[in-house]
């Protein structure tokens, strides 16, 4: 499905539930029909269950879109955390990050190697975001699918899993904003994600939507029209959530401890749930 069809998948899966995780399913499970749908404040009731295949053990290798506002895996280990009733002192999160970095630029064999950044244990799951402009040019979508393909090989051998983290495209303003960029970074995700068999985090297409719905919500920072504001992480970090646990963010209490509004965290939750859910359906 083309990004241009996206809004309409939203009003289309605007019944379903989140999916199970990438991770959670086997060939025997993958096609069962979804629950009923619950909010987080449901969560606690069911979580015994789900959490127990929950990745807890995570590394996310990216760049300064990973670590603006506080960091990503932060707020991602936050709303876990609140959602589950497990101390996040006991969801491991780790975040490596390369200012301006691709993914080529990370030794990835000593991040795997047990000791070497602090866990003795492998992870569950392994997140890789690319560089931002990693689909403006066919050089680019290479460089970024053959690190992809090399680091996923090097992650499976150890065990975990990868997923793929989406990112959004640069806003208007930015030397080379495109109208299509959420559509090519959409393709060059989706396409890598399946030929490896990732799980894919589709914040870029949640940054698109929340735009259309409330174009003065600032999700990019105003000097540079790329890297995230505090909503613009929030939103992130919910998708990444979402798509990690399966379960929908909508009626999460946590607001940054309280330098989020309201009004606009509810909204990014909602975002985040109808477009993480709509992707899945595709």
């Amino acid at each position: 499905m083309q990004f241009s069809n996206f809004t309409a998948a939203l009003a289309i899966t605007a019944g379903l539930s989140i999916a199970a995780p990438a991770w959670s399913q086997t060939a025997d499970t993958a096609t069962t029909p979804a629950e009923p749908e619950a909010t987080s404040a449901d969560a606690s009731a069911d979580s015994t269950e789900t959490d127990a295949d929950a990745p807890k053990q995570i590394l996310f290798i990216g760049n300064s879109y990973f670590y603006y506002n506080d960091s990503l895996h932060n707020h991602t280990r936050r709303m876990a955390g609140e959602a589950s009733g497990i101390d996040i002192d006991d969801l491991d999160y780790r975040s490596i990050t390369i200012s301006g970095g691709s993914l080529d630029m990370h030794p990835i064999d000593h991040y795997l190697t047990p000791g070497a950044i602090g866990y003795d244990e492998p992870f569950d799951l392994v997140i890789l975001q690319g560089n931002s402009a990693a689909a403006e040019t066919e050089a680019r979508s290479t460089r970024f699918h053959d690190a992809v393909v090399a680091m996923d090989e090097k992650i499976k051998a150890t065990g975990a899993k990868t997923a793929l983290y989406m990112t959004h495209a640069y806003a208007e303003g930015h030397e080379d904003y495109t109208p299509d960029g959420t559509e090519k970074l959409d393709k060059l995700y989706t396409d890598t994600g399946a030929e490896i068999g990732a799980t894919v985090i589709p914040v870029g297409l949640a940054f698109a939507e929340a735009k259309r719905q409330r174009p003065e919500l600032e999700l990019q920072q105003d000097f540079d029209h790329s890297h995230p504001t505090l909503a613009g992480t929030y939103l992130a970090s919910a998708v990444t959530y979402a798509t990690l646990y399966g379960k929908n963010p909508v009626g999460l209490e946590y607001d940054y401890f309280g330098r989020l509004p309201a009004e606009d965290a509810a909204f990014l939750q909602q975002v985040a749930e109808e477009t993480v859910k709509a992707y899945q359906a595709r």
